[in-house]
């Protein structure tokens, strides 16, 4: 059966299946059938909100109304952060949060995040009975009369207490996150990719006492993310450069993670925000096992810089619901992605971009350093990531050439190198990545691998 839920929820386009206005009513439905299946019938209360998309609102809507029309009560925090609506709906007891946003996305697109009252994403379990509803041809048929009217539909949308819940956010990311820390003295530029963190990030660190400049935030329901956030660093770069700014921050649309840039115009990714942090925790005694995860994609320099420091990486399957279910299994205290998406569990269940952009800044007051003092140790290795289209998804292990030059390279390089083939999960395509100390090196593996591939299983 076709799947609906990718590792980040429901994304397409806005407009079309599945999200549509008649199917995103119907994935309201189930939700709320579903979770007042798991509370022994009693009537769920659903926490929403969105990022800056100007889909965002009916997909909003249309969701809550078929959460309405199953009995479910709502509220909505209007425009706010995933996170944000991961931690509202912990602290307000809501069953269920609900984020329409699509994430980095170009605002053409959007998407459903769901996640339980912990703050972590909904379980496969739940997701896949969602898809059924939503899949099944009669149900599809009954549920697509035009929506009924169901009382207090109003007020779930209330701007006032959307306020007041984005206000009660801001006050934890201020006095549990931020806590006795101060920001006199730095200089910040702020890139808010126009989206769910334009109003909140600016106000919160300035009210922390940093000098803050803004760049992208002024929202317009289509520039989310256009040439901007944490998939464009360039500008941002520019910007701390001429204003001589001891750092840059990058949001992505919803504002889940967050990249960097050092004084001195060096981009700082998630692999590199592991490495400050997790050697932070260390010095203060509070890595638990001295360990952490990244995933799969993480650069084996930090891998290399980590050991030298007596700290071990575990490796997952690319996204974070799989580094999240690490931490939980290991009792880790931080993960992430290259991506700058970043879990602290004793924090929340969910990566923070703000919150990962406060920790960052403690562990540089803490330690009186730069941000480009705090990276010394990490050398990040040259990568080559090269794409075949494919014709199938057979193990690579069952192709005798291409699994030979596979051990081969992986012996070439050693423990100073890696090699990763992967298929990709949305697309008929195989994935070389290959990292090591020389470029020309591992351009060549690469570019052999990419051949063996083509022509054992490639397109013609």
């Amino acid at each position: 059966m076709p799947r609906l839920f990718g590792t980040d929820g429901i994304r397409s386009k806005a407009g079309d299946f599945p999200l549509d206005p008649v199917t995103v009513r119907r994935i309201g439905r189930s939700l709320a059938r579903h979770l007042r299946t798991g509370s022994g019938g009693r009537a769920p209360f659903i926490l929403a909100g969105r990022d800056t998309r100007e889909s965002g609102e009916w997909i909003e809507r249309a969701l809550l109304q078929g959460a309405a029309e199953e009995g479910a009560r709502s509220e909505s925090a209007g425009v706010i952060t995933t996170p944000g609506v991961a931690f509202l709906t912990r602290s307000q007891g809501a069953d269920a949060g609900v984020v329409i946003s699509a994430s980095h996305n170009p605002y053409e697109d959007n998407g459903i995040k769901i996640f339980e009252p912990s703050g972590r994403k909904v379980s496969d379990a739940v997701e896949r009975l969602i898809e059924l509803d939503v899949l099944d041809a009669e149900k599809a048929q009954a549920e697509s009369q035009p929506a009924r009217k169901t009382q207090g539909d109003a007020d779930s949308l209330s701007d006032e207490r959307a306020s007041k819940l984005r206000d009660e956010y801001r006050h934890y990311l201020l006095e549990e996150i931020a806590g006795d820390l101060s920001l006199n003295g730095l200089s910040l530029v702020i890139d808010c990719a126009n989206g769910a963190a334009s109003e909140i990030a600016p106000d919160l660190f300035r009210k922390l006492g940093a000098r803050v400049l803004t760049i992208h935030n002024s929202p317009d329901g289509k520039n989310i993310n256009k040439d901007c956030g944490s998939l464009h660093l360039e500008g941002l770069r520019q910007r701390v450069l001429q204003e001589q700014a001891d750092l840059g921050v990058a949001f992505d649309g919803d504002a889940d993670r967050a990249l960097f840039v050092d004084s001195a115009g060096g981009f700082v990714d998630g692999d590199a925000t592991l490495w400050i942090l997790a050697k932070h925790l260390q010095t203060n005694g509070r890595l638990h096992d001295n360990l952490i995860v990244a995933t799969v994609m993480s650069n084996i320099g930090l891998e290399i810089a980590l050991s030298a420091a007596g700290i071990s990486l575990l490796r997952t399957d690319v996204g974070d619901k799989y580094v999240l279910e690490e931490l939980t299994r290991t009792g880790a205290s931080i993960g992430g992605e290259q991506s700058g998406h970043i879990i602290f569990p004793a924090l929340s269940l969910a990566g923070d971009g703000i919150a990962t952009t406060l920790c960052l800044l403690r562990a540089v007051s803490d330690s009186r350093k730069t941000v480009v003092d705090l990276t010394e140790g990490f050398r990040r290795f040259p990568q080559i990531l090269v794409n075949v289209k494919v014709v199938g998804k057979p193990s690579f292990e069952d192709l005798p050439e291409v699994a030979r030059l596979a051990l081969e390279t992986q012996t070439r390089l050693g423990n100073k190198g890696r090699l990763l083939l992967r298929y990709s999960g949305t697309e008929s395509l195989a994935r070389v990545m290959i990292e090591g100390e020389s470029q020309s090196e591992i351009n060549s593996y690469a570019q052999a691998l990419a051949h063996a591939i083509e022509d054992a299983i490639g397109v013609r």
